[in-house]
């Protein structure tokens, strides 16, 4: 049975300075989507995002993944814990970052570079969507690390079945993080990319991504161990699951739109 190598948190100590895994794995996701967009301004320069314009893109949208993804994981999943802690709030070292709530943080952050740039917004959006999900893989893996986020339990019998010590049993598990890190991270990258390569209609892009992240999230849930959330604990459907149905039914509506506008 394999069990988690419980890795050191800590990647790298300099004197009292201690670097993170799990913050190097954010580092990696933003440098990825700075090269990427390098890249896709090459390809498709009619989106009217240039370099200076990607810099800045980029700027607002760390802003909007770092405070939406650490609000989302305090509004969305454990409100009692750290409103009762609230100094763990800015803890963002420790891990416990919501994509849902980084997403919104995001399109806040999309909104305002729209307005400072006089872009459309919806050509913003679908030139940045394709350098989103290796990015997610990042943080999937560096969850992974952190030994976080564990999936439920499995049949003993599955060749990479894993036991979380920190899950605080002897249970095989599904390696959920693994999971999601392939699914809506490698998979969802190459889908966008070939898509996105050629012109589409405006939206049509940010549709796909909205139903492939929903999609995939929907669906590795069923593989991870459900998180409380504002709603309770449940096995059926879980937070996870709840937040990502209304970007699935978005996701179909818009790209119906988008076609039907050409």
């Amino acid at each position: 049975m394999l069990v988690h190598p419980q890795f050191d948190p800590v990647a790298l100590s300099l004197g009292p300075l201690k670097v993170h895994w799990y913050g190097l794995m954010y580092l990696l996701a933003f440098l990825q989507f700075w090269w990427l967009g390098k890249k896709r301004l090459a390809m498709r320069p009619e989106l009217g995002v240039t370099e200076k314009g990607l810099d800045d893109l980029m700027f607002y949208g760390v802003l909007g993944v770092v405070i939406g993804g650490r609000l989302g994981q305090v509004l969305f999943y454990d409100p009692a814990y750290y409103f009762s802690h609230p100094l763990e709030i800015i803890a963002v070292w420790k891990g416990g970052m919501s994509f849902h709530g980084g997403f919104i943080g995001v399109l806040v952050a999309v909104t305002y570079w729209t307005h400072k740039h006089d872009n459309s917004w919806l050509r913003t959006v679908d030139f940045g969507v394709p350098l989103v999900p290796l990015g997610l893989m990042a943080g999937r893996i560096g969850n992974f690390i952190n030994g976080e986020l564990w999936g439920r339990a499995a049949d003993p019998g599955l060749p990479w079945a894993m036991i979380f010590p920190q899950a605080g049993d002897a249970l095989p598990r599904h390696p959920s993080q693994i999971y999601e890190a392939l699914g809506e991270g490698l998979l969802l990258f190459i889908i966008l990319w070939l898509y996105a390569r050629n012109e589409r209609p405006a939206g049509a892009v940010w549709s796909v991504f909205l139903i492939g992240y929903g999609a995939f999230r929907f669906a590795g849930e069923y593989f991870r161990e459900p998180d409380a959330g504002i709603f309770g604990q449940s096995y059926l459907v879980s937070m996870g699951q709840w937040l990502s149905l209304p970007m699935i039914l978005a996701g179909i509506a818009m790209l119906v739109w988008a076609y039907r506008r050409k």
